[in-house]
């Protein structure tokens, strides 16, 4: 034997000493007490499964000839009988040549004898490091089968985790990456990666859609491309990620990729009125269309009693949109079954097929606690781009916090082998809002005046409902009336500072919506839109506020609000969005200085000032509409664009023919 494999074993018969005492004070996965080692077998499948080491612990030992019992307290004590020379000597050749021909591919335990407590026998220990290999043991008829360690036992690898473990040891890829067998790039949708791409901002025109399609065209470190090459054949075919994203007829390949939305008016689903939507489609589509029927079940409760705490939502949206996401990002696409969204009358039902991800604790996972670990990380990936749900191990955080602020009872998680269900707790409080759901009855039917007649009553009342609030401001801008409205923020003080942004807008938004809009309605509008302006904004917001400003005619504080969150999201100066709202601003600043320098009482040195700062906003307003149009903006967008270009054009236009014969008269 070699000095470097008698120095190798040294070090592991040093460890190991100090391990022993270790070990037979507590429990560990990583090491088997055999006494009288009865089966031989049963000590290879125990090292095949340390080699796999599908708990990631670097390994194990097979200790024969001492055995692990409890003391007179009940704690772990180590008796140490040991093997005789002549049984130790045969347990270990059988144990060696049995790693190395049934086990594939072989494995070559370090052996190490140690003294036992009788000095006629002797411990014989085999340490096995983990190996980079998913190994599998044959013994006698039953072919070949994978082993690892589950706690302190060794088990069969079956279904998710043998699956688990060819994915660890790369003897296969996650699911999610491998090539969907039977795709081509034309089971793609074009239209839906464009848009997709556009929303992350990764989308180069220059490059177009096809080449994204290529099996070189990585998107990120974390994300392999969209394609890959057949072996056998070089066919480029989607990965299985890319159908579940951006599938024309996804189901075709992946049968179980269904959501079943369903709502029970009771507390189980024993009633007949039932109502159930089957969600088809990409991954994409069918978290949109469940975050629109999750939406319905975020209403706002209120309790007149809690003067503290009157406000509060029957479902936090933010832990709606989580345990959707996390159902769709992290599920099992290998079973057929679906994903399950339950409506109950006191609770919602989210039901994610597949178990837990190997690794993450139960106790954990229901505390926020568990470490980052995705079944399908592209998924996961995309979802945090797409702002589906978050990433990075965020999701039962943001569900355990969310539901604690707003008040409602802590979620449920019930985990077993088939399924992770997370049950959220209506807010004890939701049974209050009745009396707006015949409001919002009365808005789908058109019984407009009848809904603001209940709606008044619900505010005479309780003048700070949230809900009835966005209610009233709803049904004042069917009606075109905001009337109600400006009597309501005067006699209600500052109370309407501390309203949500979303209430804020609404408002505004129905001030504006009159026949004959008035500059105090409109200054009234542009006062809570500046209140809604504060803090920070997620984009689609910031459009909504600006696009409220504009129509309030506050162009100059739309441009600074645009500025300043330009300041702070870089990203914006490549969205088409962005700078359609700043040219649509600009345009409003410009007509405001046409229209000074057309009134005949305006003085020449005025009038001379309106013009050229006329010309500056005219020709920013144009830039930026221009760069807008180069951004490949979608459709609607794009139309926008250039009915604006227009329209600016006729101002421009108008300009020049109104300034020369001022010019010509002097």
């Amino acid at each position: 034997m070699s000095s470097e494999t008698e120095s190798h074993r040294a070090v592991y018969a040093a460890d190991l000493s100090i391990d022993l005492e270790q070990l037979a004070i507590r429990e560990s996965e990583q090491i088997e007490w055999k006494q009288n080692v009865a089966d031989v077998d049963n000590v290879v499948q125990t090292l095949s499964a340390f080699a796999n080491d599908l708990a990631n612990l670097g390994g194990g030992y097979v200790v024969c000839g001492a055995q692990e019992v409890k003391d007179e307290h009940g704690f772990p004590k180590l008796v140490q009988t040991g093997l005789t020379a002549n049984r130790l000597k045969e347990i270990e050749g059988q144990v060696l040549q049995r790693c190395r021909d049934r086990v594939s591919p072989p494995i070559t335990p370090l052996v190490h004898e140690m003294p036992a407590e009788n000095p006629a026998t002797r411990l014989l220990i085999f340490i096995q490091p983990s190996t980079g290999h998913a190994h599998s043991v044959r013994i006698g008829d039953d072919g070949s089968k994978h082993w690892v360690r589950v706690g302190r036992e060794t088990r069969e690898a079956r279904n998710g985790t043998l699956r688990e473990l060819l994915v660890r040891k790369g003897a296969q890829q996650p699911w999610d990456r491998r090539l969907c067998t039977g795709a081509t790039i034309n089971d793609l949708d074009l239209l839906a990666i464009r848009d997709a791409l556009q929303r992350m901002r990764v989308f180069s025109a220059d490059r177009g859609v096809e080449a994204y399609l290529s099996d070189d065209a990585q998107l990120s470190a974390m994300v392999p491309p969209l394609c890959g090459r057949e072996p056998m054949t070089n066919i480029l075919r989607p990965r299985n990620f890319a159908i579940l994203l951006f599938g024309r007829d996804p189901q075709r390949f992946i049968p179980g990729m269904v959501s079943l939305f369903s709502i029970y008016p009771g507390r189980d689903r024993s009633d007949v009125h039932a109502e159930r939507h089957e969600l088809a489609g990409t991954i994409i589509e069918q978290s949109r269309r469940l975050n629109e029927l999750l939406d319905v079940q975020s209403f706002t409760t209120f309790d007149k009693s809690d003067r503290a705490t009157p406000n509060s939502v029957k479902y936090p949206r933010r832990a709606l949109y989580e345990a959707m996401g996390n159902a769709l990002a992290h599920r099992d696409y290998e079973q057929t079954d679906p994903t399950r969204v339950t409506v109950f009358e006191d609770r919602i039902e989210v039901l994610s097929p597949g178990s837990l991800p190997l690794g993450v604790a139960l106790e954990k996972f229901r505390t926020g606690e568990a470490a980052p670990r995705w079944r399908n990380q592209t998924l996961a990936w995309f979802f945090n781009r797409l702002q589906i749900a978050q990433a990075e191990g965020q999701g039962i955080p943001t569900i355990l916090r969310t539901m604690r602020e707003e008040g409602c009872p802590p979620p449920v998680f019930d985990v077993d082998e088939a399924r992770v269900l997370c049950v959220l707790p209506a807010h004890p409080r939701y049974a209050m809002m009745r009396e707006l759901r015949s409001v919002e009855q009365d808005l789908a039917l058109g019984d407009w005046e009848e809904a603001q007649r209940s709606v008044v009553k619900v505010l005479d009342r309780d003048p700070t409902n949230v809900r009835a609030l966005q209610l009233f401001a709803e049904v004042l801008t069917l009606l075109r009336d905001p009337a109600p409205l400006v009597k309501w923020l005067g006699t209600s003080g500052n109370e309407w500072t501390q309203l949500p942004r979303e209430v804020l807008l609404q408002f505004s938004e129905a001030l504006v919506s009159g026949a004959e809009t008035t500059d105090e309605h409109r200054a009234t509008a542009n006062r809570l839109l500046a209140r809604a302006a504060i803090g920070r904004l997620e984009e689609r917001e910031l459009r909504r506020i600006v696009v409220a400003m504009i129509r309030s005619r506050d162009h100059r504080n739309a441009i600074q609000l645009l500025d300043t969150y330009e300041k702070d999201h870089n990203e914006v100066q490549h969205s088409a969005s962005f700078h359609q709202l700043r040219g649509d601003a600009l345009i409003g600043m410009a007509n405001k200085c046409l229209a000074t320098a057309r009134r005949s009482r305006t003085p020449n040195a005025t009038r001379e000032r309106s013009w050229s700062q006329f010309d500056e906003y005219a020709r920013e307003a144009k830039d930026q509409l221009q760069k807008a149009a180069n951004l490949n903006p979608d459709a609607n967008l794009a139309s926008v664009i250039q009915l604006n270009l227009s329209y600016l054009e006729e101002q421009m236009d108008k300009a020049r023919r109104f300034r020369r014969p001022r010019r010509h008269s002097h």
